[in-house]
C-alpha cells in the first residue's frame, strides 16, 4: 500500500537526491509532495515525468503526510519535525537536531535496523562520515568485538552543501583564468589546493564539533558505549565522497583474509582491494554509487589485535539521502 510522502529541502543537495531515489528504488507512494523554505517555493521538481511545485513548509502542508524525508538545518528541524511527528508523520530527520535525544532511535539499516520500531514519530539519520564507517565497522565487530576505533577523514566539500561546491567552484575558475580565487565565506580558509583539519566548531576538548559525532553517533547506533573513538576530521578539495583511513582494534586479531571475507557477506559493503592492480576505493568512482567501498586492508605491523583499511562511500547518497530512503524502506518492511 502506497504512503504519503513529504520531501522537505527539496531544493538542497540532499534533497534532489532524496527525490531522485524515491523514483529509482520505487518507493511505494501514494502521494508525493515537495516542501522547502518560502525562498525556494514556487521552484519546480520532475517527478514521474510530470513537473511539481515546491511549497512553503507548513502545517497545512504537512496534513496528510505519513512519512517525512527531511533534510533541513538543525534549527529548522527542532522546530518542524515535532511538529509533522504531532501530525501523525513519520519523520526521517536527517540534522543533527535529534541524534542524540535518548528518545530517538539512531539508524543505520545495515547496522540496527530493529531501532527503526522504536520510534516515538522522528528517527535520526546520522551523520554522513559516521554512516559509512559503522556500516564497514558492524561486520568487524560482531565477529571480534572493537574495542578502539581511530579514523581521520577526508571530507568532500558537497558534505557543507551547495555553498561549499560553490566556494570549491568559484576557486578553481578563478585559479584557472590566472586570477586571485575570491575571499572563502563556507570555510575558514581556501578550500583548493588545500586541506583544512576542521568540520564545525571546536569545542573546548579541541575536538570539533563533527569529530564528537563520530564518537557519540557509534557508540549509540552499535549499541557499545565502550567503543572507544578517535577522530579527526578534515576537508579536502573533492567534490563528493567522503574518504576515511580506519585503524582498527578488535578484541581477537582479525586478519586482513578474514576481514574482507566477512565484508563480502556483509550488506551493503563491497571490497575493491588489489593494490597490484592499483584498485583500491577511490572517491571518483564512489560518487554516484550507494555502497560502501573497502580496501587497502592490512594487518598493524606490530599489534595483531589491529587492523587498517581504507573505506569510501558518496557522502550525499549513502551518507544522507540512500541512508534516510532506506529507514522509511525499512520501517514499512517491519511494521508492514
Amino acid at each position: 500500500m502506497g504512503k504519503h510522502v513529504a520531501v522537505v529541502g527539496a531544493s538542497g543537495a540532499v534533497g534532489e537526491r532524496m527525490i531522485e531515489l524515491l523514483q529509482s528504488r520505487r518507493f511505494p507512494l501514494a502521494s508525493i509532495r515537495f516542501l522547502a523554505s518560502a525562498r525556494s517555493a514556487g521552484r519546480w521538481v520532475e517527478f514521474g515525468g510530470e513537473k511539481h511545485p515546491i511549497q512553503e513548509l507548513s502545517e497545512k502542508t504537512l496534513l496528510g503526510v505519513d512519512v517525512v524525508l527531511s533534510s533541513t538545518p538543525a534549527s529548522i528541524s527542532r522546530e518542524w519535525s515535532p511538529k509533522a511527528a504531532a501530525l501523525g508523520a513519520v519523520v526521517v530527520d536527517n540534522s543533527s537536531a535529534f541524534r542524540m535525544d535518548p528518545e530517538v532511535p539512531l539508524v543505520v539499516p545495515e547496522v540496527n535496523p530493529q531501532d527503526v520500531l522504536k520510534h516515538k514519530g522522528i528517527i535520526a539519520n546520522p551523520n554522513c562520515s559516521t554512516i559509512q564507517m559503522v556500516v564497514a565497522l558492524k561486520p568487524l565487530h560482531d565477529a571480534a568485538r572493537i574495542r578502539r576505533v581511530v579514523v581521520s577523514t577526508y571530507q568532500s566539500v558537497s558534505g557543507a552543501g551547495m555553498k561549499g561546491l560553490h566556494e570549491l567552484e568559484t576557486q578553481t575558475n578563478a585559479s584557472a583564468r590566472g586570477q586571485a580565487p575570491p575571499r572563502p565565506s563556507k570555510f575558514a580558509h581556501p578550500i583548493l589546493h588545500n586541506c583544512i583539519p576542521q568540520i564545525d566548531d571546536f569545542t573546548p576538548s579541541g575536538y570539533t564539533k563533527e569529530e564528537l559525532k563520530m564518537v557519540n553517533e557509534t557508540r549509540k547506533i552499535m549499541g557499545d558505549p565502550s567503543i572507544a573513538v578517535c577522530p579527526t576530521c578534515v576537508r579536502v578539495p573533492v567534490p563528493y565522497s567522503h574518504s576515511e583511513s580506519i585503524l582498527v582494534e578488535t578484541e581477537r586479531p582479525i586478519t586482513p583474509e578474514e576481514a574482507k571475507r566477512l565484508w563480502s557477506d556483509a550488506p551493503g559493503v563491497l571490497v575493491v582491494d588489489d593494490p597490484a592492480r592499483f584498485e583500491y576505493p577511490l572517491a571518483a568512482a564512489a560518487a554516484g554509487r550507494d555502497e560502501v567501498f573497502v580496501g587497502r586492508v592490512r594487518q598493524d605491523l606490530d599489534r595483531p589485535n589491529a587492523l587498517l583499511f581504507w573505506c569510501v562511500s558518496d557522502n550525499l547518497r549513502k551518507g544522507a539521502a540512500t541512508n534516510a530512503v532506506q529507514i522509511a524502506e525499512t520501517l514499512l518492511k517491519l511494521t508492514a
